[in-house]
């Protein structure tokens, strides 16, 4: 063989050699980046409890290789159209069964998938504790007594003034249920207004020993500024009376080892929830490695409590919370890689 020939046939050995080791790892890349190329409309609430993991979401996603556009705030009605339709993808904020009032909107075009977090998303009334004490209130019905009604009216109209919920949010049917089932139309005033703002409102009149008397529901800041048990209480409903959309789950809205309930078991009035992902079924189909992931993550409501309680100091910010979400993956950094590959397996 000439040298000439010797050389050609080495030259083309390596370009062979260079050939696979470039299909190699393309081929890797594609598998361990299943999203390249790929962009996810993401929707979250207009509350704020769920934007530390919905952002831990959305970066898992993108460690996947998607581009996530949004997260967008969105009304409830608005995103489970929109979900339906396809104009958005998916969130990760699906409160079931308070939302099985849109199941209707959604369900011919998009589903639930996985779990965030199970059965601990609690709702309910709160009072503060030293009025409680002080004049025996342990009940929503205590409130049809006028007097007491008074003890809470912070506008000057004789009602109580209760912190409610906006309008659109899921738990105003639930609320606007109570007020008409319970007879208490003529004694309590549900506060619609920005519930942050009203809740605030209502941290800063506790501060100066005034009575409070709120809705809340948990994972949520309120309940690690006032502690329950400590600063406030549980109240019960005096019978468990649910609308429509949660007909049927009256077990489940009577619960046992609430904290800080002025019983055990503790009659909520609200059934627990699950934090559910809720996601467009095409999308889901064309994207199997986000079903897996959604299947496969949750998040404890332990963690979500510590980081709405660094909301409430201050740190509330896209950036903050962005921060919180990242440092959250990098201290569950193993099992979080164990999502990411059921992700990256159900693409091959």
């Amino acid at each position: 063989m000439s040298a000439s020939n010797l050389i050609t046939r080495l030259s083309g050995g390596v370009a062979v050699a260079a050939l696979c080791l470039t299909a190699a790892t393309g081929a890797f890349a594609q598998e361990d980046m299943p999203g390249e190329g790929v962009t996810i409309n993401m929707a979250q609430p207009t509350w704020d409890t769920g934007y530390f993991y919905t952002q831990i979401y959305k970066q898992m996603l993108e460690e996947l290789g998607y581009t996530v556009e949004g997260p967008s705030a969105l009304d409830n009605p608005i995103f489970y159209q929109s979900v339906a339709q396809g104009d958005m993808d998916l969130w990760v904020d699906g409160w079931f069964p308070l939302h099985n009032t849109y199941e209707d909107d959604f369900s011919s075009g998009a589903e639930k998938v996985g779990t965030v977090a199970e059965g601990g998303a609690l709702e309910g009334y709160l009072i503060d504790k030293a009025t409680a004490d002080e004049h025996g209130i342990d009940n929503l019905e205590d409130f049809k007594d006028p007097e007491i009604a008074e003890l809470f009216d912070r506008d000057g109209d004789g009602k109580a003034d209760l912190v409610a919920c906006p309008p659109g949010w899921g738990c105003e049917e639930g609320i606007e249920h109570h007020l008409d089932a319970y007879g208490l139309r003529d004694t309590v005033n549900p506060i619609k207004a920005g519930y942050s703002a009203s809740m605030a409102d209502a941290v800063a009149a506790h501060e100066q020993g005034e009575p409070i008397f709120f809705y809340t529901w948990t994972p949520n800041w309120t309940v690690n500024v006032l502690k329950p048990g400590e600063d406030v209480v549980w109240i019960e409903v005096p019978e468990i009376d649910l609308p429509e959309s949660t007909k049927g789950l009256e077990d489940a809205a009577t619960l046992e080892g609430v904290e800080g309930c002025v019983n055990d078991p503790c009659a909520l009035g609200f059934p627990a929830n699950d934090i559910v992902p809720v996601a467009n079924s095409a999308f889901l189909e064309e994207n199997p490695s986000v079903r897996a992931l959604l299947e496969a993550a949750s998040v404890p409501l332990a963690d979500v409590f510590e980081q709405n309680a660094k909301m409430y100091e201050g740190e509330n910010e896209t950036a903050d919370i962005e921060a919180h979400a990242a440092e959250w993956i990098e201290e569950n950094r193993a099992e979080v890689d164990e999502w990411l590959t059921a992700a990256r397996e159900a693409a091959s």
